[in-house]
């Protein structure tokens, strides 16, 4: 017996040890592309007792042997949702929303009312608040373009966060740091301690499940992507997988938007860097 992998990684009611955490470590890798440092053991323990407990289990050996089976696939799913990580807010960076407002919808907006396509990509959208911030900023310069050829395509892997979207519904709380004028335009309160966006935000979103490690169902182009704090979980080696593969999809002169810690690196670096803002655009065709 390996004394060393049978060693406790995380202290609680259950069970769990290296060889637990190694191969959660490489379903997640494989699923979803996500490295999972061992430095994440407790986060790993904390997001995963729950399910444990739900399931009536006793320790991850067991656990991970049911998500290993042919009768686990709807429990790896649930795994893969419960170690994806969602901090998201409102308009977080907001200098992206700036530059998104002032380089391309507004210079955009005559060509949009005269019947231009607008498309926009948000990659890992979480529970909306991303894509509905980009719909706002979009109805700040044109109040209007639901009537317009307008679209922001709102993904994420996590089937529970996308829920949390299409219902468009948020604690008062949160929604508390959006400017007054924009929550009186576009919000609704539910009379339940929460504001609901109204049909012109929610009907410029649309929400789908998608795992960017898998296939690819639409194919651009669009004018912007934002993919901020999602690369940042992965390898090198995926990182410049998925930039690679998002290239193509952006139209010359588009805009790709990354997290504060992110970059764009290998063949990809044909985007070129604005502003140092973590902002990059399209100036050539696909990588090699």
């Amino acid at each position: 017996m390996n004394t060393q992998a049978a060693a406790p990684l995380a202290a609680g009611e259950f069970g769990f040890d290296r060889t637990d955490f190694a191969f959660i470590a490489n379903t997640l890798y494989e699923d979803a592309g996500i490295s999972l440092p061992a430095s994440k053991a407790n986060l790993v323990y904390s997001r995963l007792a729950k399910r444990l407990r739900a399931l009536g289990l006793e320790n991850f050996r067991d656990y991970c042997a049911l998500v290993g089976s042919e009768n686990g696939v709807d429990e790896r799913a649930q795994m893969i949702a419960a170690l994806t990580t969602n901090v998201t807010r409102f308009f977080r960076e907001p200098h992206h929303f700036q530059h998104l407002r002032s380089k391309l919808i507004e210079p955009m907006a005559k060509e949009l009312r005269d019947g231009r396509r607008l498309r926009i990509w948000s990659a890992g959208c979480s529970s909306g608040q991303e894509p509905y911030s980009i719909a706002l900023s979009i109805l700040s310069v044109l109040p209007d373009a639901r009537a317009y050829d307008a679209r922001i395509l709102a993904t994420d892997i996590n089937p529970l966060v996308l829920e949390t979207g299409r219902r468009a519904t948020y604690p008062a709380e949160e929604t508390a740091s959006l400017p007054a004028e924009l929550r009186r335009s576009w919000m609704e309160s539910t009379g339940t301690g929460a504001m609901r966006f109204d049909e012109a935000p929610r009907g410029l979103v649309t929400f789908r499940q998608l795992n960017l490690m898998g296939s690819w169902p639409m194919k651009g182009p669009f004018d912007a992507v934002f993919c901020r704090n999602v690369v940042i979980y992965f390898d090198e080696k995926t990182q410049m997988r998925l930039l690679n593969r998002m290239l193509p999809l952006i139209r010359p002169g588009g805009y790709l938007y990354l997290g504060h810690s992110e970059r764009v690196i290998g063949p990809a670096e044909k985007l070129f860097k604005i502003d140092g803002t973590t902002v990059y655009r399209k100036i050539g065709g696909s990588p090699a």
